[in-house]
């Protein structure tokens, strides 16, 4: 096992996994995909297929997760209608304690503090297989999204632009 695989925040990642009755393996990369960009050049897919794991909060401290097409963007005027709150962007201090990743390494899955919801936006079902992070810049996982959808228990919402 790599050092990176070794990482605390992956291990977490491949624990949760291995709880799941899905078949994901952890890949880890030679170059960052700390970015949407730089993970589908890691990885040559579609910049599509990368899934952005972000995490936003109401000013009640609710926090939301949104799993978003590497090539989309987020509607935060959507993300509010949905919940009823307005919301503004996590700091990545805030992203650290409540998921225990850090940012360009949030998993959608095996956080510290589960958001009180997570949304997947439909754009990401275009693709049979997407590509999430896992704990660290260097280390994926891909997934079919619909196991994604079930494995998150995501709210399927269009939630771009």
């Amino acid at each position: 096992m790599s050092n990176l695989l070794a990482k605390k925040s992956v291990q977490l990642v491949k624990n949760y996994i291995e709880t799941l009755d899905i078949n994901v393996q952890l890949i880890e990369l030679d170059s960052t995909a700390r970015t949407a960009q730089d993970a589908a050049n890691s990885l040559n897919q579609e910049v599509g297929s990368i899934v952005k794991s972000l995490l936003f909060r109401s000013s009640e401290n609710e926090f939301y997760l949104c799993l978003v097409s590497g090539d989309k963007y987020l509607s935060t005027e959507k993300v509010a209608a949905i919940t009823g709150n307005k919301i503004i962007k996590s700091s990545a201090d805030e992203v650290k304690k409540q998921t225990g990743f850090s940012i360009g390494g949030v998993s959608p899955f095996a956080h510290l503090i589960p958001p009180n919801r997570i949304f997947i936006d439909k754009n990401l079902n275009r693709f049979d297989m997407v590509y999430a992070a896992a704990g660290h810049p260097y280390v994926v996982f891909g997934i079919t999204y619909l196991d994604l959808l079930n494995t998150t228990l995501a709210e399927e919402k269009v939630i771009t632009e």
